[in-house]
């Protein structure tokens, strides 16, 4: 799963088709309601819309969510509504029309920033909470707190990636001689300033602070200067081809190099090949989380493969449904907004700033052609 998408199966295209021509007569992206389950109890249950492209470039990931909340919705009885996403700012009044015609009284998914960013004031009006797995907009939230608006993410927060990579050396590798590179990027820049800053304070300087050239062919120079340095460990702001390079010229080098790279290494393994034993703290293959395995176990017996943005989905409909029952009198944004919920990727919780109470980075390591998750230190 990557991050926010308003820069990155297809099994449920079908269903997005017959939507369009169902609805073809309705406004700009009306909603295509679906029952899951039978009696007439289930019938008079509250709508959850569930927002996500159904065409376009974002389609296959809008279907990741939409396999997902419809997962989740045969599971528990729920009514769903798909809202089409086009992720075009001049489409987004019509996203927050087909949440409110559709009768939702609560809305998931969200790829793009540009739909919340217009549709969260109508939504405010209407009472509708949203909870979105991919959008991490910093100011996007610093709004929803300020003004109010009943909104909470599944993604992480935009510091979140930093504070993990700052806990995680100084839990592992405090008695390590730490070096920090970065490719000059402004993200990895600021990045590593962020990660050196949080060291520092907590006890610990690097070694080595620098900046390398990315794309180059090798990178024999900046191993060479790390090993000068005494470096055991280096934390990589860069990407992962960047990282699978200086893996294979520190090999070479045997210069005994411990890597770590951040979230950017959940990316294609081309075209230089990492090798065994480079880390990386990202957000995890959900799939993987030892919480998940009961569902996704069950997802893949009913041919549904866990990828990506569908357990992120089945949770936020889980976490829906469990605050509609806890709700009583009070408001279903508070509900969602008040204590933890059992969902298939494990205990969520939202703090008083709606964003995650655990931050959801995890130490993982390159073995056999894929990140696996490193336990915590003690376990």
């Amino acid at each position: 799963m990557t991050g926010e998408t308003n820069k990155e199966c297809p099994s449920m295209a079908t269903l997005a088709v017959h939507a369009r021509h169902l609805f073809s007569s309705a406004p700009a992206r009306a909603a295509l309601v679906i029952v899951f389950g039978l009696g007439a109890a289930q019938a008079q249950a509250a709508t959850l819309a569930v927002v996500a492209p159904q065409s376009g470039p974002f389609a296959p990931l809008g279907q990741q969510i939409i396999a997902g909340a419809k997962a989740a919705a045969v599971a528990s009885g729920q009514e769903v509504a798909l809202i089409d996403e086009s992720c075009d700012e001049a489409d987004t009044r019509s996203v927050a029309d087909a949440i409110v015609n559709a009768g939702a009284d609560a809305a998931i998914g969200f790829l793009c920033s540009e739909t919340l960013a217009h549709v969260l004031p109508d939504l405010t009006k209407a009472g509708i909470p949203a909870i979105t797995v991919s959008v991490r907009w910093k100011s996007l939230m610093e709004d929803a707190v300020k003004y109010g608006w009943p909104f909470y993410r599944l993604a992480p927060a935009p510091d979140d990636e930093g504070e993990k990579i700052t806990q995680t050396i100084l839990s592992t590798w405090a008695d390590r001689t730490i070096a920090l590179i970065d490719d000059g990027t402004i993200h990895s820049r600021e990045l590593v300033d962020e990660v050196r800053n949080k060291l520092e304070t907590g006890g610990l300087k690097p070694v080595f602070v620098d900046t390398f050239r990315p794309g180059q062919e090798n990178q024999i120079a900046i191993v060479r200067r790390l090993q000068r340095a005494g470096a055991s460990h280096v934390f990589i702001g860069g990407d992962r081809n960047d990282v699978a390079i200086i893996a294979r010229d520190a090999a070479a080098e045997n210069s005994g190099l411990t890597l770590i790279g951040a979230d950017s290494m959940r990316a294609a393994d081309q075209p230089v090949a990492l090798p065994d034993g480079v880390y990386a703290i990202a957000l995890p293959d959900y799939a993987q989380l030892p919480e998940a395995q009961p569902t996704a176990e069950r997802l893949r017996a009913e041919g549904i493969e866990p990828e990506g943005y569908l357990l992120p989905a089945y949770a936020a409909v889980q976490i829906v449904d469990a605050a509609r029952q806890r709700a009583n009198t009070k408001p279903l944004a508070e509900a969602i907004g008040s204590g933890s919920f059992d969902t298939a990727i494990g205990p969520i919780g939202f703090g008083p700033d709606h964003e995650l109470i655990t931050n959801p980075y995890r130490l993982q390591e390159w073995e056999g052609g894929k990140f696996v998750l490193v336990p915590p230190p003690g376990q």
